[in-house]
């Protein structure tokens, strides 16, 4: 397939990676080619500057966001939650008519709620939107042309690529959306990802649960202190 990585961050790089090396036509999405190549700085993850992490995975069509989209029949989009609408919104007429996977989760990271709630990187972001409306459901009315699919949100990139490396890939993976081929699109990518337990949830309204599913991911990982799974029994 023809897929299109919005974004250059840990998560999107985990996808392109897999992606090549499962033989795919790969074509990463930047807001300006550029300054990507350009920047010698660990990014604010700590992420290798991109040019050194492109000159180790070599294949994929570095381009604007734009024209990414326009070149892949699916696109993947690891556009941070505060800005995925409006940039995605922008491209709309590329993204006509396509499958659209979206695993952003709508963090707030500069709020100042009376309650804040303490972790070892700082404090959690706030989830907005949550409980009446979704991530998903927002960038679905932005682009109603565009088949939106929610999921690869309830874990790790690195363990969506790799499901394997959690007790042998014995744990589930969800989709969500209103357009049933858009959610075959989806599975089929996770099960090339090596993914056997995959549960379809209905309707995109369901992203409500998978995004706010993130506050008790990031409990349950500070309590264990490793990367792990869900399985639904």
């Amino acid at each position: 397939m023809k897929i299109a990585v919005l974004g250059t961050g840990g998560g999107a790089r985990c996808h392109t990676a897999k992606l090549l090396e499962l033989g795919h036509d790969v074509y990463v999405g930047t807001r300006n080619p550029e300054a990507t190549l350009g920047n010698t700085e660990p990014d604010q993850m700590g992420n290798p500057p991109y040019r050194d992490w492109a000159a180790e995975h070599p294949g994929a069509t570095l381009d604007t966001f734009g024209a990414a989209a326009a070149a892949a029949d699916v696109v993947i989009s690891g556009i941070a939650g505060g800005h995925a609408v409006a940039t995605l919104g922008a491209i709309r007429e590329n993204l006509s008519g396509k499958t659209l996977i979206d695993y952003a989760v709508p963090y707030v990271y500069d709020h100042d709620s009376a309650h804040k709630w303490p972790t070892p990187w700082g404090f959690m972001p706030l989830l907005d939107p949550a409980d009446s409306d979704s991530l998903a459901e927002q960038i679905q009315r932005a682009l109603p042309d565009t088949r939106v699919v929610k999921s690869f949100v309830t874990q790790e990139q690195e363990t969506v690529v790799d499901p394997k490396s959690v007790g042998g890939g014995d744990h589930t993976m969800f989709v969500a959306g209103d357009h049933d081929d858009a959610k075959d699109v989806a599975i089929q990518i996770l099960r090339e990802y090596g993914w056997t337990n995959i549960l379809d949830l209905g309707s995109l309204v369901t992203a409500r649960g998978l995004e706010m599913y993130a506050h008790f991911h990031a409990a349950v990982g500070l309590a264990l202190g490793r990367t792990f799974g869900v399985k639904i029994v």
